[in-house]
C-alpha cells in the first residue's frame, strides 16, 4: 500500500477539482502550527491565510481567512487540479503534514512548523516549510504575498539573491527564503508567485522570517534540524500527560492545543487564535478573542493540573498574579504583557470571512463589570495551592483586596459572563462564582491565619446561597433561571453543581438541566442562552455549554448520557482534533473563533470529570459525593 492510500485510510481527504473550490473550505477547516510566541492557520491546500507577528495579538500579515482579496496569504499548492489533500499532525507534536495527491502526477508532502523548544527565550521566530515529492512528478504554485497590518498597510516585495523581502510603509519586514530554483514573477498588486517542479525524492524548504532582511543568514540555516528538535521538544512535552482514560487522544490535543495559544514570555494564554471569525456565517458576532480573560486562565490553572502539566499552571496563574500587583483593579482581560486590551475599531476595508462583517480589532468588553472573575481568580488561586503552589504574603494581600470588595459587591448587578451589549442585571451564574471567591477565601484565609476573614467569607458565602435560592428560581420553585426576576435559561447555570454549591443530585438542579436541554438544546448540541443580548443576529451552539452539560450529568449520576454528550461534541473537531468556539446544530459545521480555548478546557475538565465518574461506578462508589468534595486531596485527576 503506498503512502497516501495508507494515510487515506485513516482521515477525510479533501477534494479540491477547480482553483474557485478552495473559497469554499469551511471556517476550522486548518491546522495550527505555532511557536509560544504567535501562531498560523494552515489550510488543507497548503494555503497560510492567518499570521500575526511577531505576536498573537499584533496586526497580521497574512489575514485572507477574512478576505481572500485584501488579506494576504502565502502558499504551496498543486498547480494542476483536480487534486485530494489529507492532513494530520505528527504524532504527539504540534508539527504539520499534508499530503497532495494529482491526478495523473503523483504525490507531496508538506510539513509546516514553528522551531519550539519550550524555551521563552528562544530567539528564532519562523514558519518553516519542507516540501517533499514522494512519488511520481508533482508542479507546484508558490505564492508569497503578505499584506502587512490588515491589508491597511502597502506592502512591497522584492527579489533578492538568497530570497523575497516584503516591505511595509512603517518600516515592517519580513522575508521569505526558497532554497531552490525558482522563477518569481509578479501576482497582484504585490505579491510574486513561482511554479516548480518536482521529482520523486526531491526536498525544498520555505522558511518565513519577521523583521528581518538578511535572507543569506536564513539560506545558511540546517533546517531539518530544527525539525528534529521541534518534534523531539514536543513529544517530549506530551510525555507528561497524566489521563489514561477512554478519550485519551483527544485530551492530548486539546493540551497541545492550548500549548499553542499560550504566550511563552509571560504565561498568558490567548483565548482563541483569531479575531472576527463569525459565530454565525454572514453575521454580526465577530469579536477579536486575541487576549487573555482571567476566567480562561482559571480554567487552565484547573484543567492543566488536572492532566500532569503543573509547570503550565503556575505561569497561568503567575500572568494574573503579576498582572494585579501593578496595584491595578481586577480587570476581565488583559493584553499579553498584562496591559490594558485596546478599543474596539472595525476594519472597514475587509469583507470577514465569507462576507461576514464586521471585522473587529480590539474588544470593547474590556470595560464591563463582570463578577464572575472574582471566583475565576480565588479557584484559580485555590487550586494552585492545594497542588502544592505556595502562595506569598504579598500574593495573599492582593488576594485578600479581592475577597473584601466581592464581599461588599456581590448584591450588585453586572454584565454577566456572556458579555452581552445592554444593561447589567443581577446574573445568577455572577453570584455563583461571587459564592466561590469567599468559599475559596476562607479557606486561604485560613491557611494565613486571619480566623477573622475565613468567618466572613463563611458567613457572606451561606447569604450568597440563600440569595440565589430565594431570587435565582423560577415562580413556580422549579428550577434556577438565568437571572433574577425572570425566567430566561441560561446555560451558565450548570455551573451550580460543577464548583459545589448545589448537588446535581437535588431536585431543583436536576429539573434545571432538563429545562436547560429543552429550552436551549439544538440537536445534540446547546445554546448560551435565549435572551436580548443587545447583538442582531444569530449564533450557534456553545461548545463549552456542551462539555458542561456532560460534567453535570456524570455528577447527577447519569454517565451514559453524559458519555453521549461528550462523545458529540468531541467528534464536532475538525479532522485534526481543534475544536472552534460554536457549532452549527444541525450542519455540525464549526463557528466562531479558532480554535479556541474554552472549548478545548472544557474537554479536559468533562473527560477527567467522566473518567474518574466511571472508575469510582467501576469500583461500586457513589460518583456524585465524591465529586463535589470541596476540600479534595491534592492528588492529580481526583480534584474538584
Amino acid at each position: 500500500m503506498d503512502l497516501y492510500s495508507a494515510a487515506k485510510r485513516m482521515t477525510r481527504p479533501f477534494r479540491f477539482s477547480n482553483p474557485w473550490s478552495h473559497r469554499e473550505i469551511s471556517l476550522a477547516s486548518r491546522g495550527l502550527i505555532g511557536d509560544g510566541i504567535t501562531c498560523a492557520l494552515v489550510r488543507p491546500d497548503g494555503i497560510i491565510d492567518w499570521l500575526c507577528f511577531p505576536r498573537f495579538d499584533s496586526p497580521s500579515v497574512f489575514a485572507g481567512i477574512l478576505d481572500d482579496q485584501k488579506g494576504g496569504f502565502t502558499g504551496i499548492t498543486p498547480a494542476v487540479w483536480p487534486f485530494e489533500s489529507l492532513q494530520r499532525y505528527d504524532p504527539d507534536t504540534n508539527v504539520l503534514e499534508t499530503l497532495f495527491r494529482v491526478e495523473g502526477q503523483g504525490v507531496v508532502r508538506i510539513i509546516d512548523y514553528m522551531p519550539w523548544t519550550n524555551d521563552p527565550r528562544a530567539t528564532i521566530h519562523e514558519v518553516h516549510r519542507r516540501i517533499e515529492c514522494v512519488e511520481g512528478s508533482v508542479e507546484l504554485n508558490i505564492v508569497f504575498d503578505p499584506r502587512f497590518r490588515y491589508g491597511e498597510s502597502a506592502t512591497r516585495v522584492e527579489r533578492m539573491e538568497h530570497g523575497l523581502v516584503a516591505r511595509g510603509a512603517l518600516g515592517e519586514r519580513m522575508v521569505a527564503v526558497f532554497d531552490g530554483e525558482a522563477r518569481w514573477e509578479p501576482r497582484g498588486e504585490s505579491g510574486l508567485q513561482a511554479r516548480i517542479k518536482l521529482g520523486t525524492g526531491d526536498r525544498r524548504w520555505m522558511v518565513l522570517a519577521w523583521d528581518s532582511d538578511r535572507p543569506e543568514r536564513i539560506a545558511a540555516y540546517r533546517p531539518f534540524e530544527q525539525l528534529r528538535a521541534t518534534r523531539q521538544a514536543w513529544r517530549q512535552w506530551a510525555q507528561q500527560l497524566q489521563y489514561e482514560g477512554p478519550w485519551r487522544h483527544s485530551v492530548l490535543r486539546s493540551a497541545l492545543v492550548l500549548k499553542l495559544l499560550m504566550y511563552a514570555p509571560t504565561g498568558a494564554m490567548v483565548a482563541a487564535a483569531t479575531t472576527s471569525l463569525p459565530e454565525w456565517i454572514g453575521g454580526t458576532r465577530n469579536w477579536d478573542y486575541r487576549f487573555s480573560w482571567v476566567r480562561d486562565a482559571a480554567m487552565a490553572v484547573r484543567a492543566t493540573n488536572l492532566i500532569g502539566y503543573p509547570d503550565e499552571s503556575r505561569e497561568f496563574f503567575y500572568f494574573v498574579r503579576d498582572t494585579l500587583s501593578r496595584g491595578e483593579t481586577l480587570q476581565v482581560m488583559y493584553s499579553l504583557d498584562g496591559g490594558p486590551v485596546p478599543p474596539e475599531r472595525i476594519l472597514e476595508h475587509l469583507e470577514g470571512f465569507q462576507g461576514s462583517s464586521p471585522v473587529r480589532i480590539g474588544n470593547d468588553a474590556r470595560d464591563q463589570l463582570q463578577f464572575d472573575t472574582a471566583g475565576a481568580l480565588l479557584d484559580a488561586a485555590y487550586m494552585y495551592e492545594r497542588f502544592g503552589g505556595r502562595l506569598p504574603l504579598r500574593t495573599w494581600g492582593l488576594l485578600k483586596h479581592v475577597i473584601q470588595t466581592t464581599a461588599r459587591r456581590w448584591r450588585e448587578p453586572d454584565h454577566g459572563i456572556w458579555e452581552p451589549r445592554r444593561g447589567m442585571r443581577h446574573n445568577v451564574h455572577s453570584k455563583l462564582m461571587c459564592w466561590l471567591a469567599l468559599q475559596r477565601g476562607q479557606h486561604l484565609a485560613r491557611l494565613f491565619a486571619e480566623p477573622g476573614l475565613q468567618e466572613d467569607c463563611g458567613r457572606q458565602a451561606d447569604l450568597i446561597r440563600s440569595d440565589i435560592l430565594r431570587h435565582g428560581v423560577d415562580p413556580s420553585g422549579q428550577h434556577f433561571v438565568g437571572f433574577y426576576g425572570g425566567n430566561e435559561p441560561d446555560a451558565a447555570l450548570l455551573l451550580l453543581p460543577i464548583v459545589g454549591c448545589f448537588r446535581a443530585t437535588e431536585p431543583l438542579v436536576h429539573k434545571t438541566i432538563d429545562w436547560l436541554r429543552a429550552e436551549l438544546g439544538a440537536g445534540p448540541f446547546l445554546r448560551r442562552y435565549r435572551m436580548d443580548d443587545g447583538i442582531s443576529g444569530p449564533e450557534g451552539a456553545f461548545t463549552l455549554c456542551g462539555f458542561w452539560l456532560a460534567e453535570v450529568l456524570a455528577l447527577a449520576d447519569r454517565l451514559e448520557e453524559a458519555e453521549n454528550v461528550f462523545m458529540v461534541h468531541a467528534e464536532s473537531a475538525n479532522h485534526l482534533g481543534l475544536l472552534a468556539e460554536e457549532v452549527h446544530p444541525f450542519t455540525r459545521e464549526q463557528l466562531g473563533n479558532f480554535p479556541q480555548a474554552f472549548s478545548h478546557l472544557g474537554l479536559i475538565n468533562a473527560a477527567a470529570r467522566i473518567d474518574l465518574a466511571l472508575r469510582l461506578r467501576d469500583e461500586g462508589e457513589t460518583a456524585a459525593p465524591y465529586l463535589l468534595d470541596p476540600e479534595p486531596p491534592p492528588i492529580i485527576g481526583n480534584v474538584f
